[in-house]
């Protein structure tokens, strides 16, 4: 999305008519076009070492996928289809094909012919080509149902699910914000997921590969100040209580990352946001200084 749709991240492709400023590219093609593509290296690397490899290496191959929970924003049945859709182009984009060799239902209707086909080869070779899922979480959105979406004539990934993703409805948030314009609390969400999954993908092993939540880097803070991230405890221990809850329902997980262990460069917010558990002074050295969330996890993984 943020490569080939919008043109944020290289190699800053998108459509001419959205006026971003990219290198060229075509929003409606694209996005699909690469994601195919990584699907089928994925495969391909999966089978040669299922062939090559396994038998003496005894291993496992994972794929890391990152999906949003999407909430419908009434209850009317066009909304709660939106909702699906979201989950759809997002999530079930790359699990549909991984467990049944085919894109979802819905975006091979609303994308038709500009959405690429796996061969039966390729279909056969991508189904079940991976042991264990690793999955980030981290936002939640309300969809809509929005047909007033559709043009035939701009298409774009961006609009092509009919969705009105937002992080409230007539007034009401869904959760509160972090310092990502991109990330809604909502620890629900992460116990939906879970579940969703299990029940649409076939029970697979899961590995939360990431699940944090982030602040500004604020340089007027002093270190004892920027240490003391209650509101990073609040959201781990919020989601770890899904997390479990989803467990006792079922749900196949076998481990956890919080994301992250240090405060990090992230992407092109650069330094301005901190997402570790350790704060790093980028102005002394890059010396570490654990944050209270770093003293509560530890305590949280002993009583544990």
């Amino acid at each position: 999305m943020n490569a080939y749709a919008i043109g944020k991240f290289a190699p800053g492709r998108c459509s001419d008519w959205l006026n971003l400023n990219c290198t060229g590219g075509d929003s409606g093609t694209e996005p699909y076009l690469t994601a195919h593509n990584q699907l089928l290296a994925h495969s391909a690397a999966a089978n040669l070492y299922q062939i090559k490899y396994k038998s003496s290496q005894r291993g496992i191959i994972g794929i890391t996928l990152v999906s949003h929970w999407y909430e419908p924003a009434t209850t009317a049945k066009a909304d709660v289809d939106a909702s699906k859709r979201g989950l759809d182009f997002m999530f079930g984009w790359y699990m549909n094909p991984l467990t049944r060799g085919k894109y979802p239902k819905s975006m091979r209707t609303l994308v038709g012919k500009r959405l690429p086909k796996f061969s039966k080869e390729e279909s056969r070779e991508l189904k079940g080509s991976f042991d264990f899922l690793g999955l980030n979480y981290y936002s939640s959105y309300y969809a809509a149902h929005a047909p007033h979406l559709r043009n035939a004539a701009q298409p774009a990934i961006q609009t092509d699910s009919l969705i009105n993703a937002t992080f409230e409805h007539n007034g009401k948030p869904l959760g509160p914000m972090s310092a990502s314009s991109w990330l809604c609390i909502y620890p629900k969400g992460f116990q939906n997921l879970l579940l969703y999954t299990k029940k649409t993908y076939k029970d697979p092993v899961i590995y939360i590969t990431e699940n944090g939540r982030d602040e500004f880097n604020d340089p007027t803070l002093s270190l004892e100040e920027s240490l003391l991230d209650t509101y990073r405890i609040d959201y781990y221990y919020r989601h770890l209580y899904y997390l479990e809850t989803a467990i006792r329902d079922g749900v196949n997980v076998k481990g956890y990352f919080a994301w992250s262990l240090l405060d990090n460069f992230e992407w092109e917010s650069g330094l301005s946001l901190r997402f570790g558990l350790v704060f790093v002074d980028f102005k002394d050295g890059q010396k570490r200084h654990p944050k209270l969330s770093a003293e509560w996890f530890k305590n949280f993984l002993v009583k544990s």
